[in-house]
């Protein structure tokens, strides 16, 4: 998992945009793909809908399965939801998810930058969402109806619109003649992502994405882990200023924000900030830590020896 930090990271976002959407000639068809392969849950915000979409959207197929009166909870969603985050955490957020990689690039465009650090309470929302309209809605709703629509996919998610509705509206009139207010809705909130995307990094994922607030509860338990080296660290800062997620890597090596993107390691001047997929014990990292010198003699004994 270190070589990650070698690669471009827009690299590996975009290669795995193209592996969430690999039926790219169904954009041309105006078709979606509904082959075995949806059956699979894919690890980042990838609309369903989307014509070239190879796997299902882990929140849409959560919602659809709760939603449906005859199922009670989808033990094969959430488990493989549970594995990704298991593995990696939020990880997902910074280098798979496609939504993610469309607001990075949309960040990219050169204009004025604002923080979000005075408007950290937002970044709550999310829960919120994942919560009450992905989880307690299909739990409590199930016994009066028969179908309960997924309301964050329908209303809020502006994957939907970006990915399924323009698309498929191109290359199929019929469909065009029968966009509503809900298309004008879904419409006006991608407007606003995009526009917020460029001005703010990742509105989105700090304050909506119920799927990075599912990722981050396992950032501090996943094998992948970051790690901040307190005999390195020099207390500079550089790893504070140039995070966009408002993370402190030194105050919290695991906290719920960080997508993992490696921005902090980069800029560390002492490489006091490392990687991991394993947990290791105390002892592995004092032997890490204790070198060996040239003629095999144990540097730590000629450090106290020469005192």
């Amino acid at each position: 998992m270190d070589k990650i930090k070698n690669i471009s990271r827009l690299k590996i976002q975009a290669l795995m945009a193209l592996a969430h959407n690999l039926h790219i000639p169904n954009f041309f068809k105006g078709r979606i793909y509904q082959g075995s392969g949806k059956k699979i849950c894919l690890p980042g915000l990838n609309c369903y809908s989307c014509p070239g979409a190879s796997g299902s959207c882990p929140i849409g197929s959560m919602q659809a399965v709760m939603g449906a009166k005859k199922y009670r909870f989808s033990y094969y969603v959430f488990g493989i939801m549970a594995f990704f985050g298991v593995m990696v955490g939020r990880l997902i957020c910074g280098f798979i998810c496609p939504m993610g990689f469309f607001q990075d690039l949309l960040h990219k465009i050169k204009t004025k930058k604002f923080s979000t650090k005075k408007l950290w309470p937002l970044r709550y929302v999310k829960y919120l969402i994942l919560i009450f309209l992905v989880l307690a809605l299909g739990i409590f709703l199930r016994d009066k109806y028969e179908v309960i629509p997924p309301y964050f996919c329908k209303y809020i998610c502006p994957q939907g619109i970006l990915e399924g509705a323009i698309p498929l509206s191109l290359k199929n009139p019929s469909l065009r003649l029968a966009l509503g207010n809900l298309f004008k809705l879904k419409s006006a909130i991608l407007i606003v992502t995009i526009i917020l995307s460029i001005l703010f990094y990742r509105p989105f994922c700090k304050w909506i994405c119920p799927l990075g607030a599912f990722y981050s509860l396992f950032n501090k338990y996943s094998f992948y882990q970051m790690e901040v080296s307190e005999d390195k660290c020099i207390n500079c800062g550089k790893c504070a200023r140039v995070c966009k997620m408002d993370v402190d890597i030194r105050k919290n090596d695991h906290h719920l924000e960080c997508i993992r993107c490696n921005e902090c390691l980069k800029a560390c001047p002492t490489k006091a900030i490392s990687t991991y997929f394993i947990k290791r014990s105390n002892n592995e990292k004092d032997k890490q830590n204790t070198s060996i010198s040239p003629n095999g003699t144990n540097s730590c004994k000629l450090q106290q020896s020469s005192k």
